[in-house]
């Protein structure tokens, strides 16, 4: 019976007009957590859009910014996809019941390996750095305000763990030079992104070229006058404070 139930979520997701998720104001991506039994990070997915806004109520209440967004049966592919560079490995759907069935990403959707990539194409992807980034910030909006909690403190420096190593894409003016955005302290940072994904976000209008750059060669890339990076500006959007030193130029 639990197989059959499983196999007729996993259809849901795949053959329903449209389903319902809860999207994050601190990241403008879906809202993660972590399942505090099986560990997992994983996504709620609502068949109805009235479970989706008592939820979303719920966690408003809780001082969580989030919203309800349709997802239509022509996105799926792309919005499944796009759950593996966040580093979410579950999707729990939500269809009205009392019941809630839990499935793996990786039933609902394959994806093709590093290794099958064609010649001269390189992977970036980082899914703990994004998936901290992502947990980071929704605590940051959560307690906006009050300072660093422990479990921030803890996130971030693990986010500057993850930093430290794997491959990143820079943007690169076509004509010339790395674009800074200005953060909200006026202070100047270089877009770093964590996959294609990211990049296409912010390349949206076909600006810029990627440059693929490893986490050791950043340093390198930031140029004298910015205070560091900005991580995927377009989600998660955390800053980290990288500037050169007379040992780093």
């Amino acid at each position: 019976m639990a197989v059959d139930k499983r196999k007729q979520t996993l259809e849901k997701l795949r053959s329903s007009e449209a389903v319902y998720v809860l999207m994050s104001g601190g990241t403008k991506l879906p809202y993660v957590e972590c399942d505090s039994d099986t560990y997992d990070d994983q996504i709620l997915v609502f068949c109805r859009e009235a479970d989706a806004r008592n939820r979303m109520a719920a966690l408003i209440a809780e001082k969580n910014p989030v919203q309800t967004v349709k997802v239509e049966k022509k996105s799926f592919l792309i919005f499944y996809t796009s759950l593996y560079p966040m580093g979410v490995n579950c999707i729990v759907v939500d269809d009205g019941t009392s019941e809630r069935i839990a499935v793996q990403l990786n039933e609902l959707i394959s994806r093709n390996s590093p290794d099958q990539l064609p010649k001269g194409q390189v992977w970036v992807e980082n899914p703990a750095l994004n998936l901290t980034a992502i947990y980071f910030m929704q605590e940051l909006h959560k307690n906006r305000g009050q300072g660093m909690t422990e479990e921030m403190k803890e996130l971030y420096e693990e986010m500057m763990a993850h930093l430290g190593r794997g491959r990143f894409i820079f943007a690169v003016r076509k004509d010339k030079g790395i674009p800074a955005l200005k953060g909200k302290d006026g202070e100047l940072y270089q877009p770093l992104f964590t996959d294609i994904q990211e990049f296409g976000k912010f390349n949206r209008q076909n600006q810029f070229r990627a440059m693929v750059v490893e986490a050791d060669k950043i340093l390198n890339l930031i140029p004298a006058g910015s205070a560091g990076i900005v991580l995927n500006p377009m989600g998660v959007n955390v800053q980290f404070k990288m500037a050169k030193t007379s040992q780093n130029q």
